[in-house]
């Protein structure tokens, strides 16, 4: 699995950390049930502390696309299938929107506003 972070990206880094894995998910990269590098892989690889990695496979986790199992490892969910790109596009723009200080019920009306 090849990930890597935006330097120019705003979001804290576990956020950037997390979307990296749930691209590779949704991409197809890892499938479910594949093994994910360990933290510790994940963090030198992506030249950030191991907590922060951890902050960001919790999230996903929490998420329901990631599942963490003592001598395992983390590994990608059963349940969790390959998302649209549109899906993830999505993602993006609500992070955007609330980045610039719109809620997400705020895009929705302006979505629903365009012709």
């Amino acid at each position: 699995m090849l990930l890597s972070l935006d330097t120019n990206d705003t979001r804290p880094l576990h956020e950037q950390v997390a979307g990296a894995i749930r691209r590779a998910i949704a991409e197809g990269e890892c499938a479910p049930g594949d093994r994910l590098p360990s933290a510790r892989d994940l963090s030198d690889a992506l030249d950030v502390n191991v907590n922060t990695v951890l902050r960001g496979l919790r999230g996903l986790r929490d998420e329901g696309l990631l599942e963490f199992r003592r001598g395992r490892g983390v590994t990608v969910a059963e349940g969790a299938r390959p998302h649209s790109g549109l899906q993830i596009r999505v993602r993006e723009l609500i992070a955007e929107a609330a980045r610039l200080g719109y809620s997400r019920t705020d895009v929705i009306d302006m979505i629903k506003e365009m012709p």
